[in-house]
């Protein structure tokens, strides 16, 4: 590996790490991180219809119960960092 194919790679994680939230950087610790990832799949699975009633399914709960749900553990999430 060349310096410029290092230089080229460290710019493209760069830029994701600036296009996308998620992607983390080097500053973010494991909590940080791992509050990151619980805060996506919960929004992923309020947004998804299908996976909501999967889940709603799965639990013996109606569909609204279960965002209901969901959005109280994303409200604590997003108070925790």
């Amino acid at each position: 590996m060349q310096a410029s194919d290092r230089f080229n790679i460290n710019s493209q994680l760069e830029h994701l790490q600036a296009k996308y939230v998620g992607t983390g950087h080097a500053d973010l610790n494991r909590f940080e991180w791992a509050v990151n990832i619980q805060r996506d799949s919960y929004a992923a699975y309020v947004g998804h219809y299908p996976m909501l009633a999967y889940f709603a399914i799965a639990e013996n709960e109606s569909i609204g119960r279960e965002r209901y749900n969901f959005m109280q553990v994303l409200s604590i999430l997003s108070f925790s960092l």
